[in-house]
């Protein structure tokens, strides 16, 4: 008996793989330590607060090389399958992790000189620890492998991001936007955790590979209860991916928000959300690809169409309307990313799967480098122009020459023109997993959008090269908001040069 016990207990006795969770670790403890050091640093010696987060989301970028050799699995079940695992870094986990800490470091550069200038509007150790904590979340939910983990990960992912958009003091429109952002993020939580619950009673696992099995086998009496589970699940993650009709916080909340936490959110937030809805459906709920498939198809010509119109429509003149179009820009983008996720559903194996999955990832990461570009040259813009409405991109050609090539390099990279050629790449391959997938009425609507998408990227654009309304004035650029910009202007050349680095990563290696 007492033998018996003793292998019971040592059954549960769980090995942790430090090295599998050093990457989100890492970004964890350091945002713990910038909150401790925040109690013992000077009002005047703050900046050095950054630049500790900053290197710690580079030590955590880098912890990941020691994981590209294989995969690497911890908290699994002891009586489980090899599979069964709570955490996996395999080669999809590794990429999305990196766009993630690679953002969140871009956003820490462009974030140094915000703080700067506010003053005292933005507490600098508050901001420090929810953008590292979220950062640390966001991680996390890549490798997560059960339902529970994931969404818990979505939600640390999420909580400090709400608290960095109102944290500006004393500003009404900050306030306004975090609680809209807070009210429709709370509401796709509760409607996840109820699909989840009912998934967990159908199916009695929460692990997504085995939920993965067991939905096919299905009591008949509990048949209704998991379509419905499944269909709530979806209708969460479709909130966080910010898709139509449940868009309509992203405007107001990156108006309101301080510009680098809206770069955040439009890059970092959006890879959370599109990471844990190809968990959901191509890992956990492949046998309801017939229900989600045509869905997320929908969802995807709804979403880009919405998105664009409403860039399309921004008057040039209007407060913020700079960031209100690449905030519905963004919206139009989410509606590209969808459209392989949705040829997923169709695919007739895991290989076809596989590969429409991987052009999501694929256009996950030149949106994210050209995106965060775009905002990084707002950011410059709006040091001199508070108001950063794109009339007052007139003529910025003739005031910081470089700052408007490298912009007119990332608008033409989002409209997929060249010589933005990774833009280019990226759309033909969503275009191609449309197509493959037999959803040639999608690509068609895709083909559409990026028409219409074309007009205001160029229009923008050659707002550029005008001439200047009155006499140009040329201004100081902060060095950590010059790095922003170089890199990813370095970044985006030399994916165009080589679109292969990024087009590679269509093996994703989840099945």
């Amino acid at each position: 008996m007492a033998a018996e016990s003793a292998a019971s207990a040592a059954s549960l006795v769980q090995s942790v793989d430090w090295l599998a969770i050093a990457p989100p670790t890492i970004a964890a403890v350091v945002g713990l330590a910038v909150l401790v050091a925040d109690l013992f640093v000077g009002a005047d010696k703050k900046a050095v607060l950054g630049w500790i987060s900053a290197a710690g989301l580079a030590a955590a970028a880098l912890s990941l090389l020691p994981l590209l050799d294989d995969d690497r699995s911890t908290f699994c079940l002891t009586g489980g399958g090899a599979h069964a695992c709570s955490y996996t870094a395999d080669r999809f986990t590794l990429v999305i992790q990196l766009l993630v800490l690679g953002g969140a470091l871009l956003t820490a550069l462009l974030s140094m000189s915000t703080l700067k200038d506010s003053g005292d509007e933005l507490p600098a150790g508050e901001f420090w620890f929810l953008l590292l904590s979220s950062a640390a979340g966001a991680a996390l939910l890549p490798a997560s492998r059960d339902l529970a983990t994931l969404v818990v990960a979505l939600e640390v992912a999420s909580l400090p991001a709400f608290a960095l958009v109102g944290l500006r003091r004393g500003d009404k429109r900050s306030s306004e936007a975090a609680l809209k952002f807070f009210l429709s993020s709370v509401t796709a939580t509760a409607v996840t955790l109820m699909g989840v619950s009912f998934v967990y009673a159908a199916t009695g696992t929460l692990h997504l590979t085995e939920v993965a099995t067991k939905l096919q086998e299905v009591d008949g009496q509990l048949h209704t209860l998991a379509q419905t589970g499944v269909a709530l699940t979806l209708v969460g993650f479709a909130f966080k991916v910010a898709a139509v009709p449940f868009h309509f916080w992203v405007p107001d909340t990156y108006v309101g928000a301080p510009l680098p936490v809206a770069a955040y959110l439009s890059v970092v937030g959006k890879a959370v959300g599109f990471t844990g809805l190809i968990l959901v459906t191509v890992v956990a709920f492949p046998s309801y690809g017939d229900v989600w498939g045509p869905a997320l198809a929908v969802l995807a010509a709804l979403t880009m169409t919405a998105g664009n119109v409403a860039a399309l429509r921004q008057q040039a003149t209007r407060a913020y309307s700079a960031v209100r179009l690449l905030a519905w820009s963004s919206v139009g983008q989410a509606g590209y990313l969808l459209v392989p996720i949705a040829a997923a559903g169709y695919a007739d194996n895991e290989a076809a799967a596989e590969k429409a999955v991987g052009s999501t990832v694929a256009y996950a990461l030149m949106y994210a480098a050209v995106n965060l570009g775009a905002f990084a040259v707002a950011a410059l813009v709006g040091r001199t122009q508070r108001l950063n409405r794109v009339s007052d991109y007139r003529g910025l050609y003739a005031r910081s020459p470089l700052a408007a090539l490298v912009l007119g390099f990332f608008l033409l990279c989002l409209a997929g023109l060249p010589p933005g050629i990774i833009g280019l790449f990226a759309k033909v391959t969503v275009f191609s997993a449309a197509v493959d997938a037999g959803l040639g009425w999608l690509a068609v609507v895709m083909a559409v959008n990026v028409v219409i998408a074309l007009f205001y990227y160029l229009q923008w654009t050659a707002l550029l090269f005008r001439a200047p309304e009155g006499e140009p004035v040329r201004h100081r650029v902060p060095a950590p908001l010059t790095a922003a910009i170089a890199l990813t202007a370095v970044l985006g050349v030399a994916l165009s040069g080589a679109p292969q680095l990024v087009l590679r990563f269509s093996d994703t290696g989840l099945f």
